[in-house]
């Protein structure tokens, strides 16, 4: 089953359950995915003005592998509205984002360890022959495509710049 129809049938699912904020979360989420399957039906469009609207909306649909990079980008959203209410003393909203955080994670390929990622950024830095950290744009570049939503991307930007920190 697509990941769109997945999220679909646990809208439904969860509003037939009274689950308010789970409902809430993947409203939002649809929202998200419809909004960038738009933005790309126009991007269509105007490489390709004369397509028929049957050709354009079987093209613009968002596949799998870009739902899942929505959905890191909600979450990116929540985590800085976590560390931001946590800054701001409002615990109570902290944990409302890290609830919505968690139903969103649960569409999210399984998490990478931290292990397993240090193992693929030193074979990226080796690809790459990266050598200090305006390399890193390169690494990243060989990198993303493995490991795209399969890790966090701060933690993937942290790593990164460690291994070729100490490098040196």
């Amino acid at each position: 089953m697509a990941l769109k129809q997945q999220v679909q049938n646990d809208l439904t699912e969860s509003v037939k359950g009274k689950e308010e904020l789970r409902s809430s979360v993947l409203r939002l989420l649809l929202s998200a995915i419809n909004n960038k399957e738009t933005e790309k039906r126009t991007k269509i469009w105007k490489e390709k003005p004369k397509a028929s609207v049957e050709d354009l909306e079987k093209e613009s649909k968002l596949t799998d592998e870009e739902i899942i990079s929505v959905i890191s980008s909600e979450i990116k959203k929540r985590r800085e509205s976590i560390e931001l209410f946590g800054k701001g003393g409002k615990q109570e909203m902290a944990d409302k984002e890290k609830k919505e955080m968690e139903f969103l994670q649960k569409y999210l390929p399984e998490q990478m360890s931290e292990a397993d990622l240090r193992k693929l950024v030193k074979e990226a830095i080796a690809k790459v022959g990266a050598k200090e950290q305006k390399d890193m744009g390169r690494v990243m570049a060989e990198l993303m495509p493995k490991i795209k939503g399969k890790a966090d991307g701060s933690l993937i930007s942290k790593v990164v710049k460690e291994l070729l920190i100490g490098q040196k």
